[in-house]
């Protein structure tokens, strides 16, 4: 039984996700206390709850503390099962997280998995849908797993509602990762998501896009289709020889148009003035994967306390050694089993 502090470094669900993950792929025990000390509302959450309750059900798990605002779990895995799943958050909390924990160790499993998450597609401070699609699983893909997601139905804050679906293939083992340049960037592009909100706060949005990206005005897409209550998502993918980036912004109430979409101009403008290959968000999502597979290298245009926290769970489990060094254009990272 591993023991796992989950105040460290960021505090958050990150160390629950992670320990989880790896859990199932090492067929290791653990006990995570002081569950998202570091958050307003600690302990587990509904999303977290899922995350949990969905690595159980993929592998028969035994588990103790899965309750909500519960401050510790212990999970015991079993053998992860193949199958067709589905998850109900029940509320707007991030599908993409609940998929993420799950989807590496269904890589591994004997056979063919198909999930259907139910919650938020397009979230604050969590991996929106087009990030996963354009920019995570084309490098999963490049490692050698078969993955494959579609978005059936936008959900934002606060009513959720949206759901993704995904079908995964057996894969075994993930090949090593060595991203150490971008490439040649190709034409950027754009997208608004705007469900229940007036037509006007996409034309502003798409001003600035236009203005700051220098896009052309048929290179950013208004995607009006109407989720289960009102929402307002942008996103830019940069795509690169070697890497496809993608940069959101979620509109909340209360916050201009032209503010949600100049953050998503800052952030492509800083990725392209880094020179690397990996973004911070990247950076962080591809630690775990490269673990798993036993090693790889890439340059990256930050590091950051979401990413290091991450690190440190993963080493907890002995898998593998995580070095950052920066090199004065960024951070290399060495992920070595």
């Amino acid at each position: 039984m591993l023991d796992i502090d989950g105040s460290m470094g960021e505090g958050g669900g990150q160390v629950l996700r992670t320990a989880l993950t790896l859990s199932l792929c090492l067929g290791r025990a653990f006990h995570l206390a002081n569950i998202r000390a570091a958050r307003r509302r600690p302990g587990l959450q509904r999303q977290h709850l899922v995350a949990v309750r969905a690595a159980a059900a993929i592998s028969g798990a035994e588990v103790h503390g899965d309750a909500l605002d519960s401050p510790e779990l212990t999970f015991v895995p079993g053998a992860v099962r193949p199958g067709d799943y589905r998850f109900d958050i029940g509320s707007a909390g991030s599908t993409s997280l609940v998929l993420q924990t799950v989807l590496l160790p269904l890589l591994g499993a004997p056979g063919p998995s198909g999930l259907r998450v139910q919650g938020g597609t397009h979230n604050p401070m969590a991996p929106t849908f087009e990030f996963l699609r354009d920019a995570y699983l084309p490098l999963i893909r490049r490692m050698g797993g078969e993955v494959a997601i579609e978005l059936t139905r936008p959900g934002f804050y606060p009513v959720g509602g949206g759901e993704l679906v995904a079908t995964i293939a057996p894969s075994g083992r993930l090949r090593a990762l060595d991203l150490q340049e971008r490439g040649p960037v190709g034409a950027l592009s754009a997208g608004i998501w705007l469900s229940h909100l007036p037509v006007h706060i996409f034309e502003r949005e798409a001003e600035v896009l236009r203005r700051g990206l220098g896009l052309a005005p048929e290179a950013v897409t208004l995607h009006a289709q109407v989720a289960a209550g009102p929402g307002n998502a942008i996103y830019a993918v940069v795509p690169g020889a070697e890497v496809t980036e993608v940069f959101s912004a979620i509109g909340r109430k209360g916050r201009p148009a032209e503010q949600v979409a100049g953050e998503v101009v800052a952030a492509v403008d800083d990725y392209l003035a880094s020179g690397v290959p990996v973004g911070p968000h990247l950076c962080d999502q591809l630690l775990l994967p490269m673990a798993l597979a036993g090693g790889g290298t890439f340059r990256a245009a930050a590091v950051t306390s979401h990413a290091a926290t991450n690190a440190r769970v993963i080493e907890a489990f002995g898998v593998a050694r995580i070095t950052f060094e920066s090199d004065g254009a960024g951070a290399s990272c060495r992920v070595e089993s």
